[in-house]
């Protein structure tokens, strides 16, 4: 691979070699569980499926490359990526994470994790004196999404892992909104990144995934050990998708952030909205931030309404082209009440989202069809 090629080059080539045994274009599915070995603990690739499978190498090879590291992993989901890094943790040890944050993050790490001696804390990670406050002799780690989940919150990696650093903490940014193609979080002082592949690296709500990538080579190899021992890992089938994702990733994104654009526009002045959360838009109170680390603001837009949770609901149920349900980062558009759903599980928590917030996770359908359904579900409740 030449390190000169763009990202959309790179999307496509990078860990996509042609196969040198057939030729073949496409990295091939190496459909197998186990590897024959040429003497008793001599084989040329692996031993075992768990341990190692040549299309899931190929894909941590193309997902690592786009984000600028020198190593990732692959897991069988993106709360798998999650659970694995939290398990180079011990009893004991502490988190800090931002206010806003996907709820499956903040239920493993509070309600699974907190039994065996974990820790968070929650806090405005823009507010260094805040961060500070939280500090404790056992920080190990600051958890952060940048944009946020639901709420398209943006949080300064930069400066956030001079903080992190300054105490001895790993920064991890779950860039799975942004994706490597608008934000590349290593580059801007991250330690770790996670993504939930299923999202925009997929792109087509047909694969369930997860990925963390990094520079340290001795805490690689600790993940890897994990990867392994736990198991939490992904099949041929889904490498294989996710690499096809990613071939299609800079177009998608493009179209992506150009249809939430219009979108956001139009929630920015329809009488039914109370708010937008958009990082795009000149009135979001980090846009300046979003500018600086992000090539674009991406596909997510929150809003909430007027009418509040009924509002809400209606306007989630009343579109016809928006799909009603969980997930995002497809190519089709879905709307969802993320209190109801998404977010169930921050109920009475820090991370409690407002019961009139809607989220839209735009596709790349035609920007007037999907302008037209929202409009007239909005309408509805105006």
């Amino acid at each position: 691979m030449n390190d000169s090629w763009s990202f959309a080059t790179k999307a496509i080539h990078a860990g996509q070699e042609t196969d040198e045994q057939t030729g073949a274009v496409t990295v091939p599915i190496f459909q197998t569980s186990t590897y024959k070995q040429e003497a008793v603990g001599k084989f040329a690739f692996s031993d075992y499926g768990r341990v190692d499978n040549p299309t899931r190498s190929a894909l941590q090879n193309s997902l690592s490359t786009l984000e600028g590291a020198r190593f990732g992993l692959a897991f069988a989901s993106g709360l798998a990526a999650t659970d694995t890094l939290l398990r180079t943790l011990s009893p004991g040890d502490h988190i800090i994470m931002g206010l806003d944050a996907y709820g499956g993050t903040y239920r493993l790490i509070s309600k699974v994790f907190g039994r065996h001696g974990l820790s968070v804390s929650t806090v405005d990670l823009n507010d260094p004196d805040a961060v500070h406050s939280a500090v404790t002799p056992t920080t190990r780690i600051i958890w952060t999404e940048t944009p946020t989940n639901p709420l398209l919150g943006i949080v300064d990696i930069g400066k956030v892992a001079e903080l992190a650093h300054g105490v001895n903490a790993l920064l991890v940014v779950d860039n799975t909104f942004a994706t490597p193609y608008l934000q590349q979080p290593i580059a801007l002082g991250a330690d770790i990144v996670v993504h939930s592949t299923t999202k925009y690296i997929g792109g087509h709500s047909d694969v369930i995934g997860g990925f963390i990538a990094l520079n340290d080579e001795y805490l690689m190899q600790e993940l890897k050990f994990l990867q392994y021992a736990v198991g939490a890992v992904p099949g041929p089938m889904d490498c294989y998708l996710l690499l096809r994702g990613i071939k299609t990733l800079p177009v998608r994104m493009d179209r992506h952030c150009a249809n939430a654009e219009a979108i956001a526009d139009l929630l920015s002045w329809h009488d039914a909205v109370d708010n937008v959360y958009y990082p795009g838009l000149t009135t979001h109170p980090l846009h300046d931030v979003a500018k600086r680390q992000m090539r674009n603001y991406g596909g997510m837009i929150s809003f909430t309404l007027r009418g509040g949770a009924p509002a809400a609901i209606a306007v989630a149920e009343g579109t016809q082209l928006f799909t009603l349900a969980e997930s995002l980062g497809a190519v089709e558009s879905l709307i969802e009440v993320p209190g109801l759903m998404t977010h169930a599980s921050t109920a009475d928590s820090p991370l409690e989202v407002p019961e009139s917030l809607v989220r839209l996770s735009v596709g790349i359908e035609d920007i007037a069809d999907l302008i037209a359904d929202l409009s007239r579900a909005l309408d509805a409740v105006a």
